[in-house]
Parts: structure tokens; C-alpha cells; sequence
């Protein structure tokens, strides 16, 4: 079973400050990591690996020193890494056909496993955009998985309802948090991983020519000031006040 494991290095949003005179965040300083969802993917991709026996490619798109995020999941299990270099400017069509392209290059591949989302912007586009790029099938938010010879099977979280769902390879497969817990790699894995190959591409060698289809114009922080509003009176005449006062802030209709 040959797996690749699309990872992605962000900045640690628990570590995240934000300036209170521009609203912008704080990114200098602030510690680097793999999303920790990717990590999930990567520990449902072992397992796999350990079921049928095969090889673990992960991918990332990113800036130079993402090769040493790349090291972590090495140390985790995987057999090899990519890493494609950013162009100056980009945005998720840039990063997706990034990836297509470079998982075109890797040529053989069974199962794509991405995180739901990445714990940064969220946005959910990176699994289906590749998934539609690369024209294979896709199951999102899978909080189970059972990979079998001949097709895989999983349950998928859709908020109030779980479904389930099966596909022949090749699939991509985007997990949620909750499928499982990822392992920590021990100091002997952590060593060995410095000896396993990380391949470097620049954005032209795998994709000339490529650019954003949309601009980000500005990045600011939402304020998380409390009001500190204390109700005081007896119990039902406070219920009113807070209600009232949801309802003037527009948080009820």
C-alpha cells in the first residue's frame, strides 16, 4: 500500500498574540509546527502501513525550514518526505496544484490522507481541491477508518449524524481529531529519522507559471475583550437584563 500524508507547518496559534493597536497577529517569535491534524492523518497512515505493509510519503508545501516539521513526522513513521518550496505569492489554488503535482511526480500512490483542516486558517479546501485535481475519489471527515486489499471504509462525522462510506483506491481521505491519538515518536525514531530522505523541489520544477487567483488584502485579529457586565438582582430579573442585552448586541433574534 503506497501512502501519502499531506502535512502543512503553522505557526502554533496557542502562542499567538494579538496587537491591540493594529488588530494584527503577532507572528514573529511564535514557534512552528506541523498541524495537528496532519498528525492525526500521519498516525492513521502507519496504521495502515502496519496492516498491509507498503510505504509512507508526506508532502508539504512551505518555506524552507519546513524540512525540519518534515523530520517530525519521519520520526513518527514515515518512510520519506517532499518538500515543495512556496512561491512569493500563493493561496489555496497555488498550494493544491502544488501538491497535485508533486503527488503526479510520486507517481504510485493507493490512499491520500489529509487533515479535515488545518488548525491555522481552517478552511477545509486543501483535501477536495486536490481530490478534483488529481479527478480520484474523495471521503471527508472520517472519524473511522478500516483499509481492506480492495476498497476502504469509513465513518464520516457530519455533525448531528455519522455516515458511512466506502471507495476503491485511489482515495483521498481527510480525517478529523477525533480518529485517533497520534503516537509520540521515541529518542531512537527521533535519531533515525536525520537518515531518511527529504526531496526538495522548487514551485517552478514541479508546476512553471502558477498564480493566485485571489489576494489577501488584510490579516487581523477578532477582538476577545470581555464587557464585564455583573447582574446583581434576583435570579429572574437578571435572566431578563442578559436576555435583553444579547438581543441589543445581536447575539439572539
Amino acid at each position: 500500500m503506497n501512502i501519502i500524508v499531506c502535512a502543512k507547518q503553522v505557526v502554533d496559534v496557542s502562542e499567538m498574540k494579538i496587537d491591540s493597536s493594529t488588530k494584527k497577529p503577532i507572528l514573529q517569535g511564535v514557534p512552528q509546527k506541523i498541524s495537528d491534524i496532519d498528525k492525526n492523518a500521519m498516525e492513521e497512515a502507519i496504521k495502515i502501513k502496519d496492516k498491509h505493509g507498503g510505504k509512507i510519503t508526506t508532502v508539504t508545501v512551505g518555506t524552507p525550514d519546513a524540512k525540519e516539521r518534515i523530520k517530525e513526522l519521519l520520526a513518527m513513521g514515515a518512510d520519506e518526505g517532499v518538500l515543495v518550496t512556496l512561491p512569493e505569492k500563493y493561496d489555496y489554488h497555488v498550494v493544491s496544484t502544488l501538491l497535485a503535482e508533486a503527488i503526479k511526480k510520486i507517481d504510485a500512490y493507493d490512499v491520500i490522507l489529509c487533515g479535515e483542516a488545518s488548525i491555522d486558517m481552517f478552511s477545509g479546501q486543501v483535501g477536495p481541491r486536490l481530490a478534483g485535481l488529481l479527478n480520484i475519489p474523495q471521503i471527508t471527515y472520517a472519524q473511522k477508518l478500516d483499509a481492506a486489499k480492495d476498497k476502504v471504509v469509513c465513518d464520516r462525522n457530519m455533525g448531528d449524524k455519522s455516515v458511512t462510506t466506502e471507495s476503491s483506491y485511489p482515495v483521498l481521505i481527510t480525517v478529523t481529531k477525533e480518529i485517533n491519538v497520534p503516537r509520540l515518536p521515541s529518542l531512537m525514531q527521533i535519531l533515525g529519522a536525520a537518515n531518511k530522505p527529504i526531496k526538495e523541489w522548487t514551485a517552478d520544477s514541479v508546476k512553471s507559471g502558477l498564480k493566485p487567483m485571489v489576494d489577501t488584502v488584510d490579516l487581523k485579529g477578532v477582538s476577545m475583550e470581555r464587557k464585564n457586565v455583573v447582574y446583581k438582582n434576583d435570579i429572574d430579573e437578571s435572566v431578563k437584563h442578559l436576555v435583553d442585552s444579547l438581543a441589543k448586541e445581536g447575539v439572539l433574534r
